[in-house]
């Protein structure tokens, strides 16, 4: 059964954004980190510029994904991907489907019933590989429900002191996380956590 991994970028005090929605500072890791370009793909592509453990691992985590799964806030922000993300079929886990969407050609789909719905969805979209989930409040919400398998946390070198957390408003607590992948990049540390669901 396909995993699912959430992944994403926070400082190092827990933040994936500062009070004003900024991730500039939390993601200027992938475009000035080092010398190794990685092309993302999808309809809006972007050209990441890290250091080479962080090229190494940035590849062996997306090549491992077979579809994103994320909410509205993170659907709006990015635009919606031009259509296309660049790791496979997006589902969008919202309570109302935005106008103009769904879009011919575009690999977005909405879910409005429920996050195991959307997991369900996304994990059959995989075909057996892994579903990425970004957004704060997306990832909480599956770490409540217990549909977390795996962390991916890229920790940045700052400290933004407030802002937007990471793992806020968790109800299962304590969430037991087995050892550390740990992979050390430029201006960023990689960790990946295997999430032990009881």
């Amino acid at each position: 059964m396909s995993k699912v991994v959430a992944i994403m970028s926070m400082s190092l005090d827990g933040f994936v954004a500062d009070p004003n929605d900024g991730v500039a500072e939390v993601f200027d890791w992938y475009f000035g980190s080092g010398d190794v370009e990685l092309e993302t793909g999808g309809s809006d592509p972007m050209t990441f510029r890290v250091s080479g453990p962080s090229a190494e691992h940035i590849r062996g985590l997306t090549s491992g994904l077979g579809a994103v799964l994320t909410g509205r806030r993170t659907f709006d922000v990015a635009g919606g991907w031009g259509g296309n993300h660049a790791w496979g079929p997006a589902f969008i886990l919202t309570h109302e489907i935005p106008d103009g969407w769904p879009r011919p050609g575009s690999t977005v789909h909405f879910v409005t019933d429920g996050i195991q719905s959307a997991v369900d969805k996304a994990r059959a979209a995989a075909a057996g590989k892994s579903v990425g989930v970004h957004g704060a409040d997306t990832i909480q919400q599956l770490l409540n429900a217990g549909l977390i398998d795996e962390l991916s946390i890229d920790v940045a070198a700052v400290l933004l002191g407030s802002g937007v957390r990471l793992f806020d408003h968790l109800t299962g607590t304590p969430v037991a996380l087995g050892d550390p992948t740990v992979t050390a990049g430029f201006g960023v540390t990689h960790l990946r956590y295997p999430v032990r669901n009881t």
